[in-house]
């Protein structure tokens, strides 16, 4: 089971930085070089990369170099595993929930 963890776990580790998750943010709407991705954050240019890095390893995004510039784009598919990851969560409480409730529901009834 490590080996099908691994992929999901590098996509939750990249998504944990919220200046990852601002770039991603940024990348939905079309690709962007390094420095129009950097130019908001207010950080040394090689401490941005490292972040570029963490995403295009966890695989949320790709990088292309046409020369001296290298531009990133979107990686949709891998967004996927994380959110497939948490719909199962999500019924499996859901589930419990209602039968917490049915449960508390039927105390209740023997109460009276």
């Amino acid at each position: 089971m490590l080996s099908t963890a691994e992929p999901i776990d590098s996509v939750f580790r990249a998504l944990a930085d919220p200046t990852r998750r601002h770039v991603l943010e940024r990348l939905n709407r079309g690709p962007g070089s390094v420095s129009e991705l950097a130019q908001p954050f207010d950080m040394a240019l090689p401490s941005f990369v490292e972040h570029l890095k963490v995403l295009e390893e966890s695989g949320l995004v790709r990088s292309r170099k046409n020369g001296r510039v290298r531009t990133y784009q979107l990686v949709p598919k891998r967004l996927k595993l994380a959110e497939d990851w948490l719909i199962r969560q999500r019924r499996l409480w859901v589930r419990r929930l209602d039968q917490l409730d049915a449960y508390l529901l039927t105390l209740k009834e023997k109460e009276r």
